[in-house]
């Protein structure tokens, strides 16, 4: 369990990676706060951890708004006092992906989420984890940010490699402020991003895939280490993982 009053703030916290993470530290006792674009996902989110006996609460924001994201991250110092832990899950994919497809506008869009967004986040906690000399950072990258993938396409590549390489220059520069930050970099999970692929996955497929709860159970063990260990990175995929399909026999 962790120790008490311990402080998270989850961006995309209403669903998929976000929300297992949420479901999870608030389970171990963590209070937790959870951000989004859609009021209604994260009051259904709210509800459910809730009904669980934990504590959380809803942060509406658009991560690709700079000044939103110092607004939620100064609410929740000014309630809670401290921000514990940063989880960047925000995060966007679009149906049109290839070289072929893929317009300026979708790639900006990408961008300003995955990458943008992330940047806005952790510049609005920093201040307050260097007063603390203590925080933990957890930014949620891919797979794909460390293998070259067609089927990502382009921009969501480009963007989760930058959040992998974003991630160990920030704890380059900030261990000094006993500031730790690791780069999740999962294989596919089933979350409802997948529907948004050009071909979605069968149902077959999803189940095989890493689950949610999964990677709620990754965020808290990252999350729950003790301030002096840094957990760079973490590269995790489901057994059956259909990027070695055809790779063998």
């Amino acid at each position: 369990m962790a120790a008490p009053n311990k402080i998270a703030w989850i961006t995309g916290g209403g669903s998929g990676i976000g929300f297992g993470g949420a479901q999870a530290l608030a389970a171990e006792g963590w209070r937790v706060v959870i951000s989004g674009r859609r009021a209604e996902v994260l009051d259904e989110a709210v509800r459910t951890i809730r009904a669980a006996g934990g504590d959380v609460s809803a942060a509406p924001m658009d991560v690709g708004k700079a000044a939103d994201a110092e607004r939620v991250a100064q609410a929740i110092l000014a309630e809670h006092g401290r921000i514990d832990l940063l989880v960047n899950s925000a995060g966007v994919n679009v149906p049109k992906r290839s070289w072929a497809e893929i317009s300026v506008e979708n790639w900006d869009h990408v961008v300003d989420i995955n990458l943008n967004g992330l940047l806005y986040c952790i510049r609005a906690v920093l201040p307050a984890m260097r007063a603390q000399q203590d925080g933990c950072i957890i930014n949620v990258a891919s797979w794909a940010g460390r293998i070259v993938s067609k089927l990502t396409g382009p921009a969501y590549t480009a963007t989760k490699h930058a959040v992998v390489a974003l991630t160990h220059s920030l704890n380059m520069e900030e261990y000094r402020h006993g500031i730790r930050a690791c780069a999740l970099s999962p294989g596919e999970v089933a979350t409802p991003i997948m529907k948004l692929r050009p071909v979605p996955p069968s149902d077959a497929d999803m189940a095989r895939m890493l689950q949610v709860d999964d990677l709620g159970r990754t965020i808290a063990f990252v999350a729950n280490m003790p301030p002096h260990v840094c957990v760079n990175e973490v590269l995790i995929s489901p057994t059956w993982n259909r990027s070695f399909v055809g790779t063998g026999p």
